[in-house]
């Protein structure tokens, strides 16, 4: 092989495994969440994490018999949660010990987990995220 079709065939097979890489890591939603099976969860914030590319909210919820579950939840981009009226800068007024509810599409292997899709906090503001059919 000449070393033009050297370079030529590292290139291409390099620019192949980089955008494998990307798709691999991405995911639908119908695939790590039920579309069918929503949950709704009440308790105190332990903790919100504006990232990209997706935020996460972490609950405590406490149950009639006093146990308490941690759930944590998956949310949209920050750019999402902005439109929503949610910002990294003021973390959307919301902090660690405020009591929410939380709307969310269940996980499907059953953990305490899931999409948010709605945020009430106790004050009675709500948020409310609708992630597009693609999955984003």
């Amino acid at each position: 092989m000449t070393r033009a079709r050297v370079t030529t065939l590292l290139a291409v097979s390099f620019c192949g495994l980089a955008l494998a890489g990307g798709a691999w890591a991405h995911h639908s939603i119908q695939a790590q969440f039920d579309i069918n099976k929503h949950i709704t969860v009440s308790g105190a914030v332990v903790r919100i994490e504006f990232i990209n590319p997706h935020s996460y909210l972490t609950v405590n919820a406490t149950d009639a018999d006093g146990k308490v579950t941690r759930w944590a939840f998956e949310m949209g981009a920050a750019a999402q949660l902005r439109r929503a009226g949610l910002s990294r800068a003021d973390r959307g007024g919301i902090k660690a010990g405020d009591q929410v509810t939380v709307v969310a599409l269940a996980a499907r292997d059953g953990s305490t987990s899931g999409l948010l899709q709605e945020l009430k906090m106790a004050d009675g503001r709500e948020f409310k995220f609708t992630p597009d059919p693609n999955g984003n």
